[in-house]
């Protein structure tokens, strides 16, 4: 009886979306494609703060003036969504995630990838796999559920019988559709574009695809505004005192 229900858990435990080239860690099998790309955008993120912030001035110049302003634009946003009280405490979080998301989009707009081979499976954009981006929408919810406990302690749970014990259930689901909307629409997105683009390199390799990589660039940017700014509102919404 007990098979009887765990085997629908573990069919749909075993979908696995595109093919991958997987490396074998004790009893454990990873998508070792996912990890080789996650790799390189960590390298260029930590390589762009070092050069940034290797040797402050009190006047910035050069490259330092390019990470004050991205570090002002994720303070500015944080700000925006969490709230002036908390913010500060949410900069490092949304900057992380903006960040990662951002350079794994533009690293899947502008480098070729499928050029380098793997005996199975093939490279792309971190935020090509659905993995990676369920990942960070995970991330997300347990990041404002811990905000609201820690503000609110179990007092948070009131908010899913506000403004009436009836709402109960539509605002359980609301919980569990958060982090399916943010992970499927950045996957979604970024899948979409790479196809796009891969389908008309194959067919018109010259010209044509290079306004689709242009756009590819800036829908990317736009997918990871995207992403940061719904993380800073589901956390500003948590730590929301409602009356």
């Amino acid at each position: 009886m007990s098979e009887f229900f765990l085997n629908p858990f573990s069919e749909i435990a075993e979908v696995s979306v595109g093919q991958h080239f997987y490396w074998q860690l004790g009893p454990y099998e990873v998508h070792g494609q996912v990890l080789m790309t996650s790799w390189f955008v960590l390298a260029v993120i930590f390589a762009l703060s070092f050069l940034g912030n290797s040797n402050l001035k009190s006047t910035p110049e050069g490259f330092q003036n390019f990470t004050e302003l991205v570090t002002e634009f994720i303070r500015d946003l944080a700000k925006t969504q969490v709230g002036e009280e908390e913010y500060l405490k949410w900069v490092p979080y949304l900057g992380t995630v903006f960040l990662f998301i951002l350079v794994s989009n533009w690293s899947g707009a502008l480098l070729p990838w499928h050029l380098i081979e793997l005996p199975n499976g093939e490279l792309a954009a971190p935020t090509n796999d659905i993995n990676t981006t369920v990942a960070l929408a995970l991330l997300t919810s347990i990041s404002y559920f811990y905000a609201g406990i820690r503000k609110k302690g179990l007092g948070y749970f009131k908010r899913y019988v506000q403004p009436a014990a009836f709402l109960l259930p539509i605002n359980v689901l609301e919980d569990f559709t958060k982090p399916l909307s943010l992970s499927f629409r950045l996957f979604g997105n970024i899948l979409a574009d790479e196809l796009v683009v891969g389908v008309l390199v194959a067919l018109v390799p010259l010209i044509i695809p290079i306004p689709i990589m242009l756009l590819g660039v800036f829908t990317s940017a736009i997918q990871a505004l995207v992403f940061a700014t719904l993380a800073g509102a589901y956390i500003g919404e948590a730590l929301e005192d409602h009356h």
